[in-house]
């Protein structure tokens, strides 16, 4: 178990943290590229950039969900038996 201000976390915690942010930062480096590219629209490096990303997000967060759980509800994620979107932590508690 890993130790994290004083308590003892369940195993595999660590994992999924490590795992949410690599989504996170690739997430955040999109939203940053969209920005840019809303004022630099024929910027093809940034374009190019933008669509390795969304790629990569996508494999990131197929992997995690099949790991640990849905990340998003209302269609855009899928689960596995039994409902799966009562089991904490979600994404928004770590």
């Amino acid at each position: 178990m890993d130790e994290r201000d004083g308590r003892n976390e369940p195993q595999g915690h660590k994992e999924y943290c490590d795992e949410l942010e690599q989504l996170q930062k690739v997430q955040f480096a999109l939203v940053e590229l969209t920005l840019y590219l809303d004022t630099h629209p024929t910027d093809m490096q940034a374009i190019q950039q933008f669509n390795q990303l969304a790629q990569q997000r996508q494999q990131l967060a197929s992997a995690f969900e099949l790991k640990h759980g849905p990340l998003m509800q209302f269609g855009h994620s899928f689960s596995r038996y039994p409902w799966q979107w009562i089991e904490s932590p979600w994404p928004w508690q770590v």
